[in-house]
């Protein structure tokens, strides 16, 4: 398959490119938010207006409502996002929960897919348990009773969990704490009896929780796939979130460099344009070539995805950590060639470095999914 987009996801590109730069912008968006200490973090007439244009819907099918598309083009949604640093529940609504409510009966389909194709609806993953992402050990524990669950146990770093309507939660129904079966999944709704949020602003300044389940009483309907059976529905949330993580790196990487070049085109020293020097070329042109090669490892992943390959998983962790690597390379680049006022909040190139540094932690950083790929590759 070609490493760039069709004539479809090409104009999907240009929809979604303009949309964000006009409406997704960092000072209509990110500052405004953040200056004013919202606690939620992100505008819910911007998440309407990206329901508008179907974006909320995009990896729903058409048979609930959505667009049926592919994770191709949640990536062109999420690479601008990135791009220009977008504070929106896309991610953990529409590519997270939407993939686990895929997985979902029809009724529980129903009762939440319809708030988030309308834009009204945000919803949140709750799947760590500490201050690093490991999804191999699930503690927080559910147990039976009479027709349905108490849920009881933590969880950290849930991304927008005080703001979400719904929050699709992984706990254990059997078995010890690092067994691979005896995970279930749980739509577990906001007004929820016994669940409390305490909530932190993240690096970026977006907003987290660290939830709390106290006996949460959750009727058998709340089960998203099968009781014990949830290990392979968290696999392809993850699967899904990673690629969708790493597309919206893409973008922070993109968004940082176009910053950085702009800048180089600007700024004059000793009376010459710094773009003139050629140890500044030679660091824009290898940091041109990183988030290009990071850019087409994250399209094969997406499109392994999308045809249901069994290599979908390691190259999922591959784009993962290699947008960690060019991301970080761009963010760092693009401070140390603005010079001083790069460190400044003025100038919004430290945004992104900040945006990058909340966004490789998200589902795993560099190094666990380079352990991913070695161990997936046999070693």
């Amino acid at each position: 398959m070609p490493l760039y987009h069709d004539e479809d996801q090409a104009m999907l590109a240009e929809t979604a490119s303009q949309f964000m730069a006009e409406e997704g912008a960092i000072p209509k968006q990110l500052r405004h938010w953040r200056d004013k200490g919202c606690k939620d973090g992100f505008g819910h007439e911007l998440w309407k207006q990206m329901a508008e244009l179907g974006f909320t819907g995009i990896l729903v099918g058409e048979e609930d409502g959505g667009l049926g598309m592919g994770h191709v083009e949640a990536g062109i949604v999420l690479e601008e996002i990135g791009r220009n640093l977008t504070p929106s529940p896309f991610l953990t609504s529409s590519v997270l929960a939407a993939t686990a409510l895929s997985e979902a009966s029809a009724d529980l389909r129903a009762r939440y897919l319809p708030g988030l194709i309308s834009g009204d609806s945000v919803f949140a993953v709750a799947i760590d348990e500490g201050a690093k992402h490991r999804p191999e050990r699930v503690a927080c524990k559910a147990e039976k009773s009479g027709n349905g669950f108490k849920l009881s146990g933590k969880k950290d770093f849930v991304i927008h969990g005080a703001s979400a309507d719904m929050i699709v939660v992984a706990a254990r129904t059997s078995g010890s704490d690092a067994d691979a079966d005896g995970i279930t999944l749980f739509a577990v709704p906001r007004d929820a009896a016994g669940m409390s949020h305490d909530a932190v602003r993240l690096v970026d300044s977006s907003m987290a929780t660290h939830t709390t389940f106290d006996n949460v009483d959750l009727d058998g309907d709340a089960v998203i796939g099968e009781v014990d059976g949830g290990r392979a529905v968290l696999n392809k949330l993850l699967m899904a979130g990673r690629v969708g993580a790493a597309a919206e790196g893409v973008g922070v990487a993109r968004g940082a460099m176009d910053m950085t070049i702009d800048y180089l085109k600007q700024r004059k020293q000793f009376g010459r344009l710094i773009g003139e020097f050629q140890a500044l070329q030679h660091r824009a042109a290898h940091l041109y070539s990183e988030v290009e090669i990071a850019r087409a490892a994250v399209i094969k992943a997406q499109q392994l995805l999308d045809a249901g390959s069994e290599r979908a998983d390691l190259m999922a962790s591959v784009a993962k950590a290699k947008v960690a690597k060019a991301a970080g390379l761009a963010v760092r680049e693009g401070v140390q060639m603005h010079g001083g006022i790069g460190m400044t909040d003025e100038y919004d190139i430290g945004l992104y470095m900040k945006r990058d540094r909340a966004l490789q932690e998200f589902l795993g950083d560099a190094y666990y999914h380079a352990n991913r790929v070695a161990e997936l590759s046999g070693y």
